[in-house]
C-alpha cells in the first residue's frame, strides 16, 4: 500500500476528524479510502447512465468486436 499527501481545506480536514470522532470509521485514511470506493461506484454507475442515454439517441454500434474497434 502506497502513501499520498494531499491538501484539505479545513472544512474537509474537519469533515474527516468529526467522522473518526463519531466512531464511523477507525482512523482518517479508512475515511479516505471509502470516499474513494464511493467515488468510484458513482462513476461507473454515471457510465451505465451515459451508455444508456447513448443507446437512447440510437448511437449502438452493431457487428464484429474487432472491426468496431478498428474504427474507434
Amino acid at each position: 500500500m502506497s502513501t499520498l499527501s494531499v491538501p484539505l481545506s479545513i472544512r474537509e480536514q474537519e469533515f474527516i476528524d468529526s467522522y473518526v470522532k463519531s466512531g464511523q470509521a477507525e482512523n482518517k485514511a479508512q475515511v479516505v479510502r471509502r470516499a474513494l470506493r464511493f467515488f468510484e461506484e458513482e462513476e461507473a454507475v454515471q457510465s451505465i447512465l451515459r451508455a444508456e442515454q447513448e443507446l437512447k439517441a440510437g448511437k449502438v454500434m452493431y457487428g464484429d468486436l474487432r472491426e468496431l474497434i478498428k474504427k474507434i
